[in-house]
């Protein structure tokens, strides 16, 4: 006795026949296939040439001094700076202010008094520099904490 289910395979006695099925398979394949997905987030089409590069902190150690009341406590935290450079790497001081804060004004005053010391290297647009405007985060990690900043 023959039957055939709903996904066009057909049943003969033990024996199971998908034959319809596969071979609709490549229609199938290319339907999915054609229809737009609005859920997939895609990379953009035009990929970072090469000289196409932020701000590089350029200093050989950090100038930020972590706030000896806070060291001792063992707390930690990481503030996010937006900064300003020209086109020769120097920073805009007035640009510069909290983008997020640790939620310790101890660590978020040290970062700010700690950011005119910076150097940078300037943006590249071509490998031309440029001016930029762009988030620098500050870490306070202590030696003994063993957890990680987030």
């Amino acid at each position: 006795m023959s039957r055939r289910s709903a996904f066009g395979i057909q049943r003969s006695g033990s024996v199971i026949r998908a034959w319809p099925l596969l071979a609709a398979a490549p229609a199938l394949l290319a339907l999915a296939c054609s229809r737009s997905d609005t859920t997939t987030v895609r990379l953009p089409d035009q990929t970072a040439r090469r000289g196409d590069d932020p701000p590089v902190v350029i200093n050989p150690e950090s100038p930020v001094d972590y706030p000896p009341a806070l060291f001792s406590r063992g707390i930690e935290g990481k503030v996010l700076l937006r900064l300003h450079v020209d086109e020769f790497g120097r920073l805009v001081p007035e640009s510069t202010k909290i983008a997020e804060s640790s939620g310790y004004p101890a660590l978020d005053s040290a970062a700010l008094g700690a950011s005119s010391r910076f150097r940078f290297a300037p943006a590249l647009r071509s490998g031309t520099p440029v001016a930029a405007t762009f988030l620098q985060p500050i870490h306070f990690r202590h030696p003994e904490a063993g957890g990680t900043t987030p």
